[in-house]
This record gives structure tokens, sequence and C-alpha cells, in this order.
């Protein structure tokens, strides 16, 4: 029988299970005791958010390759408050390292006040404002979101997945993991 896991992976945390060279940096090992789960796709040690873990290879290739076009939604706090140009630019696509980026889905966030803090905190510089924008897209290259951000002006600060496909972080905090529902689980494999 298959495991299928829902993790927040907080900041700092890298996206194996395994130790490397960085062992200093705690890893999935030290969250999740499951043994035989791996992770769709990765979020680098400076983003947070949405881990989706599984033990089914063949769910793991369908949710991870890039063929499939599954949306990733991510919360995203930026330096400076975009405007309505900036958000139009990053819907319509940027070129980021000589590539443009596929169409995403783009919307200003009235405000982070119910997003989870971060360890360590976000640098706050009184004279520079800050905004969170949500981004959905449908690929997934290395940094895309925080080059994509960086490309219209406003680099990124902060870095959530909130959702994979069907799948969504709702009440996780930092840190915690639960197994998917079966309805999540009927859900993800009618999406795919």
């Amino acid at each position: 029988m298959h495991r299928h896991i829902v993790f927040y992976k907080p900041y700092g945390v890298l996206t194996q299970f395994s130790e490397s060279g960085e062992s200093l940096r705690p890893t999935l090992k030290n969250f999740i005791p499951v043994p035989g789960v791996y992770a769709v796709g990765r979020l680098d040690q400076d983003s947070e958010g949405l881990v989706f873990l599984t033990s089914d290879g063949l769910l793991q290739h369908q949710l991870s390759d890039p063929k499939f076009d599954h949306p990733k939604t991510y919360w995203v706090q930026v330096e400076g408050e975009p405007d309505a140009g900036a958000l139009l630019h990053l819907a319509r696509g940027v070129m980021v390292q000589g590539y443009r980026t596929r169409p995403a889905e783009v919307s200003r966030l009235t405000d982070g006040s119910g997003i989870a803090p971060r360890d360590p905190p976000v640098r706050f510089r009184k004279n520079i404002p800050t905004a969170w924008i949500e981004i959905t897209i449908t690929e997934g290259r290395n940094r895309q979101v925080r080059r994509m951000t960086a490309a219209v002006g406003f680099p990124t600060l902060r870095l959530i997945r909130v959702a994979i496909a069907t799948l969504r972080l709702d009440s996780l905090a930092p840190g915690q993991w639960r197994d998917l529902t079966a309805a999540e689980l009927g859900a993800l494999r009618k999406r795919i």
C-alpha cells in the first residue's frame, strides 16, 4: 500500500532525505519518519511550503514531469509594490536566462497577515515597502519564480508554495505533515 504525504517545508530545510556536504542543514529526514517516500519535485532551501511525498513512482513521475503541465501556486513576498503593469508582464511571461516563461496566473494578495511567520524573519527595511502576490505556473525551472519577479523589478524576499495540482497546504504549519485523505488522492488522480 502506498503512502502519500503533504508536508509544509520550513525555510532552510533541504528537500532530500540523505545528508549532503551541508550536513548542518536539516533535511526531510528530520521531519518525516516514513520510509520509502520520495519528494515530488523540489523546493530550494530558501523556499517554504508544500512538498508532496509519495511511495508511488508512477504518481511521482506524473506530477513532476514538466510535460504534464500541473499548476503550482506560490505566495511571494516581493520588495516594492508591483503595479498592474508589472503583474501583467509576469502573467504574459518574462525573459529569464534566455527563455520566455509560459503565461502565469498572477494576482495581488491583500496582505500577508494570515501567513505563518518565518524563522528567521525576512529582513525589514523601514523605507522599502513589501507586497504579497500569488503566482501560478505550469513549469518549474530552477528558481523560476524568483527570477520572474526580479525580471520585472521586484525581487523575491519570501516564497511559499501553497498548492500543487489539487493539493493545498491549508492548515499545516511549518514543519507539520499529514497523510493525504482518500478524497484528496481521488481528486489528484482525476486531475492527472
